[in-house]
């Protein structure tokens, strides 16, 4: 398997230009759940002028809590399946939805180390959630590799690069 270059700042400012022009032509709002990013994601995007014309709202949820009372995801779903989990990911990205009022949503949740991994989940394991209004949210499972910096830039580009391809889809 060929290692997956490192996203620049960029190449992560070009994919967020591309979210910002397709959320303007869809005259959608777009909005953020971030874990392991850290709000990267909501940063990017907002590093753009005028971006308030298409952000809504980006909520990091870092803590069980947090993705309950913000997101709305099950506890019994944390319990059961952990933070890093295709369920949770996708309570995470349809909480945003419906909480938040966007029109597309992406959520993101993951290891991004050093320490944390299990043989289970290692570090650079991610789920990210994809999700517009009126439709129905669906998860990708992403192994990246690198230190944190790298696994954590590798899930801001995969995330907006979906988020593309969302704003696209008929």
């Amino acid at each position: 398997m060929t290692p997956i270059p490192v996203p620049a700042d960029s190449d992560l400012m070009a994919l967020a230009e591309q979210v910002a022009t397709a959320a303007i032509e869809r005259r959608v709002m777009v909005a953020t759940a971030e874990s392991c990013t850290g709000g990267w994601i909501a940063k990017s995007l907002t590093d753009l002028a005028g971006s308030s014309a298409w952000f809504e709202a980006g909520v990091v949820t870092y803590s069980y809590s947090a993705k309950e009372s913000l997101l709305g995801v099950n506890p019994r779903t944390l319990e059961r399946t952990g933070a890093v989990s295709e369920e949770t990911v996708l309570e995470m990205v349809s909480g945003a939805v419906a909480r938040y009022g966007a029109g597309v949503a992406v959520a993101v949740t993951g290891i991004a180390g050093p320490s944390g991994g299990t043989a289970d989940k290692p570090v650079g394991t991610v789920w990210i959630g994809w999700k517009r209004r009126g439709g129905y949210a669906h998860a990708t499972l992403f192994h990246f590799a690198g230190d944190r910096e790298a696994v954590r830039r590798q899930t801001v580009a995969a995330a907006l690069a979906g988020m593309v391809e969302e704003l696209k889809k008929p």
